[in-house]
């Protein structure tokens, strides 16, 4: 009562004080949200060319609008992608000084079959009309603006094909280029060779330091280039049910089974209500009780919960089964009836003939050669019955045909009604035709299944209002104790597991195994959130996660922990192969082995084109030495992938020269026709990207 009595005579200060800190957060979230102090109106830039937020907002909301069902940061990414791209590409074309005039753009319309197969714009002939469409936006003007958008696109689009075309043409296979693949497939060589792999030494013999790790990475920076990101911690508190939340549900259920006294306001007295297995109608003390509305539908063994499956549907008309557990509901279930055959499975050769629905036709027909076809075919698998599958995979039109006409089972209703009524008014093992919209169906109908209906209370449980109030208290509390604390320490104290870090970038959304929880890596962005900040995010249908910024990694260099596993193994083997050269002496190649405790190995026919060395792997640079060895010496020592190599060449083998080489020429042209696929990835290598999305909340 004595803090109450404080805080009425102190009613107009703390007024003041929440006023002021609302205004506070106000401004605040104004200057982090770049509504007062934003320091840039561009939502990024690609090599000094800026991208206008407005209109990057704008063709985010299309893109959200379009119906693909993408969040959000998804459509935000593919708008930022698709940006980058248009921005690095006509950069290149204004520097090759590309232009487009109307007859590119118009050839581009054509090529839009919405728009070259609009019949406004076709004339008597069908054919697409310049003269037409002209008229038809000049006769229109509302559309002007319209047209213009899409006259942008088609420029740019034309301006790209152009751009391809001389990428394509700059990318050329000369002749040489062909004979040179052909020694490098022909030519053969047989040497005799030494090796001691880096296996030999052990790992502990050579450390690798942060230091050098960086310098690797310094030598190929744009190998190692990284983005900006963050390493988060997280405690997961679960909002689930309590053991006394569980125990109440299964009582509640299980009150159902028996008589309970009521009190009829009406009638002034009590009423006795029967339980379930006396109700008079089963489906409204269903729809009373349950968190799910009575389902109607005939059910078959195989699609009842496993574990109750035969309990379920053997049950006597009437009965009752339960409580039982089903996912997270206590059941009780109720036998309605039985129905024989009330799930189908057949099988069906399906031929179609010109007009009906089917797309992939195996063969053009008219109907009589369908109707024809289809009765040779009913013949053929009632004399022989087990050929049906072969028959339906060579001669079926429908996509079933893979499985040799296989359907699987469904329900009355669920096919066309000539289709549907066949096989459910005859036995299995009957084959017979039937006619649809589709075409002459060969049907067998393969197996039938019972089902029962049941009147099924499911109770969902979950956490009382007390449970969640304790979760709550407790996710508070950590979120408290770990700002102030050690945050394992604090986890193991309150017996919480701490998850594994997860890294994330910038634009990311997903967080692990919690999934799109964009909420969290916008935070850990933002610039008053610093390495050690912990905060607490409640997730629907989750939980309460608090999180803490464990690491911040600026853009520049992958961070060394990342780099470490890549480059560690690299470096490693330079120091081993140091370690074994100096014990790689001798005259002969037998001398070398001798001291190296290894053998001398043959190695036969080895082309440059596959430099397999027997037992151990490719080692082009081996295989090259080899090749390129002259009289009867020894290699110096070869660095390869696997190890050490000493090498002697016995004989290499020279192919005879062809005439020409264009098979070869030919297959160095397909290698590269994937070159404009490279395009954009290479421009983007030398490009300044300034990324500034995550300024404006998304």
């Amino acid at each position: 009562m004595a803090v109450l009595q404080k805080i009425r005579q102190r009613s107009l200060l703390l007024i003041l004080v929440i006023g002021f800190s609302l205004l506070a957060f106000i401004v605040q979230d104004l200057y982090r949200k770049g509504g007062l102090s934003q320091t840039s109106k561009d939502v990024g830039s690609i090599n000094g060319t800026g991208i206008s937020f407005e209109d990057f907002r704008i063709k985010v909301s299309n893109v959200e609008k379009s119906g693909q069902g993408v969040t959000s940061t998804q459509a935000a990414n593919q708008v930022w992608d698709q940006e980058v791209s248009i921005a690095l590409l006509t950069a290149e074309f204004d520097k090759l000084g590309i232009r487009v005039g109307e007859n590119h753009i118009m050839e581009i319309f054509k090529a839009d079959q919405n728009i070259a197969q609009n019949p406004t714009f076709l004339n008597a002939a069908g054919k697409f009309d310049v003269a037409k469409f002209k008229e038809f936006f000049k006769a229109n003007p509302d559309q002007a603006q319209n047209l213009k958008d899409r006259e942008k696109d088609a420029a740019l689009n034309a301006k790209f094909q152009i751009y391809n075309s001389l990428i394509k043409a700059g990318v050329y296979t000369t002749d040489s280029e062909g004979k040179f693949k052909y020694g490098m497939e022909a030519n053969k060589v047989n040497f005799d060779y030494v090796s001691v792999l880096f296996s030999s030494v052990k790992d502990s013999e050579v450390k690798i330091s942060d230091e050098e790790i960086t310098n690797y990475m310094k030598t190929n920076e744009k190998k190692f280039k990284a983005e900006e990101s963050r390493e988060i911690q997280y405690v997961l508190i679960e909002d689930k049910a309590s053991p006394e939340d569980e125990n109440e549900v299964k009582a509640s259920v299980n009150a159902l089974l028996s008589s309970r006294i009521e009190y009829n306001k009406n009638t002034g007295k009590n009423d006795t209500l029967p339980g379930f297995k006396g109700a008079k109608d089963a489906i409204d003390f269903v729809n009373a009780n349950s968190d799910k509305p009575y389902d109607s539908t005939y059910i078959s063994k195989k699609d009842l919960p496993a574990q109750f499956a035969d309990q379920l549907f053997n049950l006597a008309p009437g009965e009752v089964f339960g409580p039982y557990m089903n996912s997270n509901y206590v059941c009780l279930s109720k036998n309605l009836g039985r129905k024989a055959g009330a799930n189908a499975k057949a099988s069906h050769i399906l031929i179609s003939y010109e007009g009906t629905q089917v797309a992939n036709k195996k063969e053009k027909r008219t109907k009589e050669q369908a109707k024809a076809k289809a009765e040779m075919l009913l013949a053929q698998v009632q004399a022989n019955p087990s050929s049906f599958m072969m028959v339906a995979l060579m001669n079926s039109d429908d996509s079933s045909s893979q499985q040799g006409g296989d359907l699987g089972y469904f329900a009355q209703g669920q096919m066309v009604k000539p289709f549907n009524d066949f096989v459910f008014s005859n036995p299995v093992g009957k084959i017979g035709l039937v006619e649809t919209d589709f075409g002459y169906h060969i049907i067998n109908v393969t197996d039938k299944q019972d089902a029962v209906r049941l009147a099924t209370i499911a109770q969902k449980i979950e956490p009382s209002e007390a449970t969640s109030d304790q979760i709550y208290t407790k996710a508070v509390k950590f979120e408290m104790d770990a700002t102030e604390g050690d945050f394992d320490k604090v986890a193991k104290t309150a017996k919480l597991q701490t998850n594994p870090t997860i890294k994330v970038k910038v634009m990311d959304e997903n967080f692990g195994i919690l999934g799109n929880q964009r909420q969290i890596v916008r935070w850990a962005f933002e610039s008053e959130t610093k390495i050690g900040d912990v905060k607490r995010f409640e997730v629907p249908n989750v939980g309460n996660v608090i999180a803490k910024v464990k690491a911040v990694f600026e853009a520049g260099l992958t961070p060394i922990a990342d780099a470490r596993p890549m480059v560690e193994p690299i470096l490693k083997n330079k120091k081993k192969a140091e370690i074994i050269k100096a014990k790689m002496k001798g005259a002969t190649l037998e001398a070398i082995a001798a001291a190296n405790k290894t053998q001398v190995k043959p190695a036969l026919d080895v082309t440059l084109e596959n430099p397999t060395l027997p037992g151990v792997g490719q080692e082009a640079k081996v295989v090259g030495t080899a090749f390129a060895l002259k009289g009867d010496k020894i290699s110096a020592p070869i660095d390869g992938n696997l190890g050490v190599y000493v090498v002697k060449t016995k004989t290499v083998f020279t192919a005879p020269t062809l005439k020409n080489y264009a098979d070869y020429v030919a297959k160095l042209k397909s290698q590269n026709a994937s070159a404009s696929s490279r395009i954009i990835p290479a421009l983007k290598v030398d490009a300044k990207i300034e990324d500034n999305r995550s300024q404006f909340n998304y």
